[in-house]
This record gives C-alpha cells, sequence and structure tokens, in this order.
C-alpha cells in the first residue's frame, strides 16, 4: 500500500483473491493524522479475478484534508460480497 501525499494525491492498495472465482470486495481505508486522529475514512467495492489482484487507487485531494494526512491504513482483510 501506499499512502495519499500533497505530491500525490493518491492512495493504492492491492486486493487479491484467492478463491477459484471471481468476486467483488468492500475495501476501507483510514487515513490519519500525525497525532493518530482519524482526518478521513474511504471504501469501496472492488472486483477481482478468480486467484488474481487488482490495484485500487482512491483519490483524495477533494477532501481537503490531504495535507494533514500521515499514515493510512487498509483494513488487512477484504469483505467479499459474492
Amino acid at each position: 500500500m501506499r499512502c495519499a501525499s500533497m505530491a500525490d494525491p493518491y492512495a493504492t492498495v492491492e486486493v487479491r483473491n484467492p478463491n477459484g472465482r471471481d468476486a467483488v470486495f468492500f475495501v476501507k481505508m483510514t487515513f490519519k493524522n500525525g497525532r493518530g486522529l482519524v482526518v478521513l475514512s474511504a471504501g469501496d467495492q472492488v472486483s477481482v479475478p478468480a486467484k488474481g489482484r487488482t490495484t485500487y487507487r482512491v483519490f483524495v485531494i477533494g477532501s481537503g484534508h490531504v495535507e494533514e494526512i500521515a499514515h493510512c491504513e487498509v483494513d488487512p482483510i477484504a469483505v467479499a460480497n459474492w
């Protein structure tokens, strides 16, 4: 995963599908400031092919808080929406 910054206002995460069929996963990311407080949360459904991986990018510049982001976290397990 790569966090968003003023130079590149996209956070990037890779979603892997270990299952034998295509699936849609709900991915949740949290963006925190230098004190560890949440400044933004984002989530979306991401389609991933069977036994494959997909790169998902979140555009955060429109939030007005990108300059505050010091750390990003992604839920380690995405929930499949079959």
